[in-house]
C-alpha cells in the first residue's frame, strides 16, 4: 500500500482531513491536479463553529489575533440582519480571510505532522475493487507520467465537480442553477462599503475591503440566466450588472479575479460507498452564504477524520465509519435547505418582499433570533447520541464550548484539550472510579482532572460531573457521580479496551 488514506483535493477540506488523519496516527497521501494553489481569494471567512474546529487544533492563532481576525456580532439571514451574540458564543464567523490563506495555513499544518501533499496529480480513474475488495487502487497523471497508487480508502474532496464522485458512481442529485451571479476583486476604485449586502429593484450587491486598494463584489442581477460551468466571464461583464443594479459606472478599475456562481442545490446520496467517501463540496454544493459551504466542508473532514483513522489503524470496527454519513449527511441536507431559504428571500426580488417583511418580523424575538443564529453560525449542530449515554444531559450530543478549566497543570481550557485530535474524558469531580473505569482506552482516551473556572461553564456542565468529549468536540457521554454506561460509550466511538485491541491485532 502506498498510503492509509489517499485523499483527492488540496482545498480547505482535504487539507483538513489530511491533518485529521495524521493526528489519528493515518498515513496519508494528498492528491490535487493543480501544479501550484491559485491563490485566488474565494471564500473570505468561515463560521463560528469552523473557528472554533480551527481554535480545538490550537490553529486559530495562524489566522490572526485581535483586531488582524475581525469578527462581526452581526449577521444576516438571507439580508435580515441582526446580532448573532443572540445565540451564547455565538456570531457571524471569521471575516476578510482569503481562501487562500486558510488553504496555506492547513497546507503547511498537515505537511508539518506528516501528511504528504502531492501537487500536480491528477485521478483519471479508479478500479472497481473498492467496492468489496481490501483496497483501493487510482490512476492518477503526475507529472512524470502515469501512475498507480493503492490505499485501503480514498476520500474525495474534489469539489462540486468531482472526479472521485462520478468514478465512484454515487449520485448527486437536486436543483439546477436558475440564475448566474458575480464575483470579483476589484481594484482603483473607492467603492460604498455593502458587507451584508444591498437588495435593489434591479438585484443585490455586496461590497467590503479585501486589503489596502482591493474590494471584494458580489453582483446577483434579477433575470441573468444560468451558465455553464464551462463558461468564463469578464470583468466588463460584471461591471454591466453592477451599473444595472445600482447604477455606479466602476468600469474604469480593474479586477485582480473574476468568476461566477450559481443557485445550483445538490447533495450526495451516499457519503461512502465502499472504500471511497466523500466530504465537502464533492459531497454538497449550495448558494453560498456566510462562508457556509468552506465552513461545512472543514467539519465533515474533522467528523471523519479521527474516526477513518481509528479504522485503518485497527481500533475500530467498520460500525464507527457508519456514523459519518449517519451524522453529517442530515447536516448537508439542513444547509441545503438553509441556503435554499436564504437565496429566496434575499434574491427573490419584489416577489420574496412579503416573506421579507415576515421574517424581518420573527427575527424581533429572542428565540426566532437563536434559532436563526444556530443554523448560520453552526453552533446548533447536534448528533444522535444514545440518551442512555448521558440520560438526556442537554449537552449529549452538541459541540462543547470553549470553557476555561483549572488542572493540576494550572489554567487550561476545554478547546486546549483537543489539540492533539485524541479523545477526552474530562474529569470535573475527582472521581477516581471514573478514572479507573477508563484507564484501558489510555491509548487513545486522555483523562483530564479539572475544576471549572467559570460561572457560565458551571452552568453549561451542571448536572454532569464528568464529560466524555470526542475529537472533533461533540460530548458522546455525560455522568453524574458514578461511570455507569461509560465503557459502552468508550467501546463505542474508541473501539475495543487496549487489552482486547492488542490481542486482536496479534491474532491478524
Amino acid at each position: 500500500m502506498d498510503a492509509d488514506v489517499i485523499v483527492v483535493g488540496a482545498g480547505p477540506t482535504g487539507l483538513t482531513l489530511a491533518g485529521e488523519l495524521r493526528l489519528g496516527g493515518a498515513e496519508v497521501i494528498v492528491l490535487d491536479k493543480l501544479a501550484e494553489p491559485t491563490g485566488q481569494s474565494r471564500g473570505l471567512g468561515f463560521t463560528a463553529r469552523a473557528m472554533e474546529v480551527f481554535d480545538q487544533r490550537g490553529l486559530l492563532p495562524r489566522f490572526g489575533q485581535g483586531e488582524t481576525l475581525e469578527i462581526s456580532p452581526v449577521g444576516h439571514f438571507g439580508g435580515v440582519q441582526f446580532d448573532f451574540t443572540a445565540l451564547e458564543g455565538a456570531h457571524f464567523g471569521a471575516r476578510g480571510i482569503p481562501q487562500s490563506q486558510t488553504e496555506e495555513v492547513l497546507a503547511r499544518w498537515a505537511a508539518e505532522i506528516g501528511a504528504d501533499i502531492r501537487r500536480g496529480w491528477e485521478v483519471l480513474d479508479l478500479d472497481d475493487g473498492f467496492l468489496d475488495g481490501d483496497h483501493v487502487e487510482v490512476t492518477v497523471r503526475t507529472p512524470d507520467g502515469v501512475r498507480r497508487l493503492r490505499a485501503p480508502y480514498l476520500v474525495g474532496c474534489d469539489g462540486g465537480r468531482s472526479t472521485v464522485r462520478k468514478l465512484a458512481g454515487i449520485d448527486f442529485p437536486g436543483t439546477e442553477a436558475t440564475r448566474a451571479m458575480f464575483l470579483a476583486d476589484v481594484t482603483g476604485l473607492d467603492l460604498k462599503p455593502r458587507h451584508l449586502g444591498e437588495t435593489l429593484p434591479n438585484g443585490m450587491v455586496m461590497a467590503a475591503p479585501l486589503k489596502e486598494g482591493v474590494h471584494r463584489i458580489i453582483v446577483c442581477p434579477h433575470g441573468a440566466a444560468a451558465r455553464s460551468a464551462d463558461d468564463t466571464v469578464t470583468f466588463e461583464e460584471v461591471a454591466k450588472a453592477w451599473e444595472h443594479i445600482t447604477g455606479e459606472d466602476i468600469s474604469g478599475g480593474g479586477a485582480e479575479w473574476v468568476s461566477f456562481f450559481s443557485d445550483a442545490t445538490r447533495q450526495a446520496t451516499d457519503y461512502r460507498r465502499g472504500r471511497v467517501l466523500l466530504a465537502g463540496d464533492a459531497a454538497h454544493i449550495h448558494l453560498p452564504a456566510g462562508g457556509q459551504g468552506l465552513s461545512t466542508g472543514v467539519q465533515d473532514a474533522v467528523n471523519l477524520g479521527w474516526k477513518l483513522a481509528a479504522v485503518v489503524t485497527g481500533h475500530a470496527s467498520l460500525a464507527l465509519l457508519d456514523t459519518y454519513h449517519a451524522e453529517r449527511h442530515p447536516v448537508g441536507r439542513r444547509l441545503l435547505m438553509n441556503t435554499r431559504a436564504q437565496g429566496m428571500v434575499f434574491l427573490g426580488g419584489e416577489q420574496a418582499e412579503p416573506l421579507r417583511r415576515i421574517i424581518t418580523e420573527l427575527a424581533g424575538y429572542d428565540t426566532v433570533r437563536r434559532h436563526l443564529a444556530g443554523i448560520v453560525s453552526h453552533l446548533d449542530v447536534r448528533y444522535d447520541i444514545d440518551e442512555d449515554a448521558g440520560a438526556g444531559h442537554p449537552l449529549l450530543g452538541r459541540r462543547l464550548g470553549k470553557h476555561p478549566l483549572t488542572g493540576p497543570g494550572g489554567e487550561t481550557d476545554t478547546f486546549r484539550l483537543l489539540h492533539a485530535g485524541r479523545g477526552v474524558l474530562l474529569d470535573l469531580a475527582d472521581n477516581v472510579r471514573l478514572r479507573a473505569a477508563a484507564a484501558a482506552w489510555a491509548d487513545r482516551v486522555d483523562v483530564v482532572t479539572a475544576t471549572v473556572s467559570a460561572a457560565d461553564g458551571a452552568a453549561v456542565f451542571a448536572g454532569a460531573e464528568a464529560v466524555l468529549v470526542r475529537p472533533d468536540g461533540h460530548v458522546a457521554w455525560t455522568g453524574a457521580g458514578t461511570a455507569d454506561g461509560l465503557d459502552t460509550a468508550l467501546a463505542r466511538w474508541f473501539g475495543p479496551a487496549e487489552s482486547t485491541t492488542a490481542t486482536a491485532r496479534k491474532a491478524s
